[in-house]
């Protein structure tokens, strides 16, 4: 599994809060609730959002509540993957139960600059900055975790066994 994106670049400790303003959170919507993406921190994001972005984060991305909300928004606004220094936690396995590729790597999240273009091959591993030609390596998900996600999450991998 692949993703080739642009890069849209975010600090260490971006909570939950800030991915889904809780004051959206009133409807099940999750195409309504995406339009309120990162709008605290990014205004423009979803307006310039296209499938298989790349969100780029530092230490602690999605820390806060424990809502999956968070991770599907960024998922349903067409982001191919989200990588960061580290995640919180909970959202590490929210983002896999919904389906939402993420990957840890400290050098990538350091030096990929906002608007680069990125590659990113999931089962390899390899996250390329394109602009730049640097290529890094983050582990990659066992097999296993990697079939939750190509399959759309958690939920829509057990419905075919």
């Amino acid at each position: 599994m692949e993703t080739r994106g642009n890069a849209f670049k975010y600090p260490d400790n971006v909570d939950t809060d800030v991915i889904i303003p809780a004051r959206y959170l009133n409807t099940p919507d999750a195409k309504e609730l995406a339009r309120h993406c990162m709008e605290d921190i990014d205004a423009s994001f979803v307006e310039k959002v296209q499938a298989g972005d790349v969100m780029v984060a530092g230490w602690n991305f999605g820390c806060g509540s424990s809502r999956e909300h968070a991770p599907l928004v960024i998922k349903t606004c067409g982001t191919g993957c989200v990588i960061a220094k580290s995640f919180a936690r909970i959202f590490y396995r929210n983002a896999i139960n919904i389906g939402l590729p993420i990957l840890e790597c400290e050098r990538a999240a350091e030096e990929i600059r906002a608007g680069d273009r990125v590659s990113v091959d999931f089962d390899a591993g390899t996250i390329t900055d394109e602009t730049t030609g640097k290529a890094y390596q983050a582990q990659p998900f066992p097999s296993f975790i990697q079939n939750i996600i190509q399959k759309g999450g958690l939920l829509a991998s057990l419905k075919g066994e």
